[in-house]
């Protein structure tokens, strides 16, 4: 009997570990500058059931991410969304940017964003303001690394301060 306690103890614990959600909130974005497209690269990533949850609560929609019953219009849904939570500025001046498109990795959708025509020599300010999943969840956090003009800079941001800014 005590062996069947042992077993069942070590083989369902860590089994219901795996099975909750996970307890941290975060999204990171990379934005680069490419020479020769002259833009402004940015990559998301945001997990998938996080991002589900915002797109049913801001939407109404189940998209159903990642599944063979995703819903056909889910990249309308997710470029909706960034353009509402995800803003760039190149000297003060919004900008609008390219939603290219996305991409799963195992939990997380990866999107693809592009500003484009962005004159690196006149640019002395890239902001970004990033509210990516503050509306679902108050410990959300969103990382975003700039590397531009061999400069570095990370930000992290918050629901109370979600802005960053790299001056060149």
């Amino acid at each position: 009997m005590r062996f069947l306690k042992k077993f069942i103890f070590i083989l369902i614990i860590p089994t219901l570990a795996f099975t909750t959600a996970h307890k941290f909130y975060v999204s990171v974005s990379n934005i680069a500058y490419s020479e020769k497209d002259q833009s402004l690269q940015i990559t998301t990533r945001v997990f998938i059931d996080d991002l589900e949850k915002a797109l049913e609560e801001r939407y109404g929609v189940k998209t159903k991410l990642a599944t063979k019953n995703e819903v056909a219009n889910a990249s309308e849904y997710i470029e909706k969304y960034l353009n509402a939570k995800f803003n760039i500025s190149v000297n003060g001046e919004p900008k609008q940017y390219v939603f290219i498109g996305r991409k799963y990795d195992t939990d997380m959708v990866i999107c693809y964003l592009e500003v484009p025509k962005v004159n690196l020599k006149t640019t002395t300010t890239i902001g970004v303001q990033n509210e990516l999943l503050m509306d679902v969840f108050e410990e959300q956090q969103n990382i975003v690394h700039f590397k531009i003009n061999g400069k570095k800079k990370s930000f992290i941001l918050i629901k109370e301060s979600n802005k960053g800014m790299l001056n060149l």
